[in-house]
């Protein structure tokens, strides 16, 4: 089987200076991609450069570069704490991001479009694990449904564009994320970068406890960057929905595995020699309690995850320690 892309592809990554984005320039290169010798390249504006929400900018740097393949890793994104207290900022920002990428995408007639969302998309509550098909089922879980709404009405952008103009969108829906250059940030981090930052605080404080938020019983799946990098240029040449609907231009990507955040925290403080107690603070919230995709469509189609946790986790905080800990 052919590839639906070559090597000659002038790449737009929106969000390249991101985790997920630095990883996809580098997956990308790795596979020969962005070559100028033979017309490749790759582009990635810093947010300082290009204003992803400023359409008119944003449709005059597209007639000037003219990108045949875009792939969408730009946006906001945080943890509980942030998604409960910033819901406003959550929604708007995420769909004028992607609307804007979506829609000149489309109108600067782009050879292929890729939008990344997120398995907080699926409700709350559905059926374990999870299928593409349960969109939209049920109730979303309340501590990131604005974000999750934003996410939802991109994948429908790019279902419809495919439905009536035939234009050729995919839509990655990965799992939890994590690895070098994530977010450290101690209130608007996701769990594995919180529990890193955490416990080598408490290593360097000689602190005798460290305080975990929630109960710790959640259970969750966690997906290595690279991982989800390799994904993206697999479905970039290899998948290709049928326009007319009767498969969903979305697919889950996860990993083979999933446990609890308690367990989580263990494997983080032990790569890092924290000795203190680990207490968990159950006045804050659990978010979902299970959030397993099923990833029975991506694998049947050759991509399997290939980073256990634990060498993802020994690759994160050895960054970590490198390029985030005080000489």
């Amino acid at each position: 089987m052919s590839n639906l892309i070559d090597l000659k592809e002038k790449f737009f990554i929106a969000g390249s200076k991101g985790m997920v984005g630095s990883a996809i320039k580098r997956t990308l290169i790795e596979n020969g991609y962005g070559n100028n010798k033979i017309g490749g390249e790759i582009l990635g504006p810093s947010r300082e450069e290009l204003d992803l929400t400023d359409f008119t900018t944003l449709k005059s740097w597209f007639k000037k570069n003219n990108p045949s393949v875009v792939i969408i890793a730009a946006a906001k994104v945080g943890g509980i704490y942030a998604n409960s207290n910033l819901p406003f900022d959550f929604i708007l920002e995420n769909l004028k991001i992607q609307n804007n990428l979506i829609e000149l995408s489309w109108e600067f007639g782009v050879k292929r479009l890729l939008f990344l969302g997120s398995s907080c998309i699926y409700p709350k509550n559905c059926p374990q694990p999870i299928s593409e098909e349960y969109l939209l089922s049920s109730q979303l879980e309340s501590t990131n449904e604005y974000y999750a709404i934003a996410k939802i009405a991109g994948i429908k952008l790019c279902e419809s564009l495919r439905k009536q103009h035939q234009f050729d969108s995919i839509c990655l829906m990965p799992t939890n994320l994590y690895g070098p250059g994530d977010n450290y940030h101690p209130l608007n981090s996701h769990v594995i970068p919180a529990l890193i930052r955490k416990f080598f605080n408490g290593k360097s404080e000689g602190s005798k406890f460290v305080e975990c938020w929630g109960s710790g019983n959640p259970l969750r799946e966690f997906l290595f960057v690279d991982d989800l990098a390799s994904a993206c240029v697999f479905a970039l040449e290899k998948w290709a929905p049928n326009n007319n609907g009767s498969s969903p231009c979305w697919i889950n990507i996860g990993s083979d595995y999933e446990l609890s955040i308690k367990d989580v925290a263990m494997k983080i403080s032990k790569q890092i020699g924290y000795k203190g107690e680990i207490i968990w603070n159950s006045d804050m919230p659990d978010g979902t309690p299970r959030k397993k995709l099923n990833t029975t469509r991506i694998n049947n189609l050759g991509w399997v995850a290939k980073t256990d946790l634990d060498k993802g986790l020994e690759l994160t905080i050895k960054e970590y320690k490198k390029y985030y800990l005080k000489s």
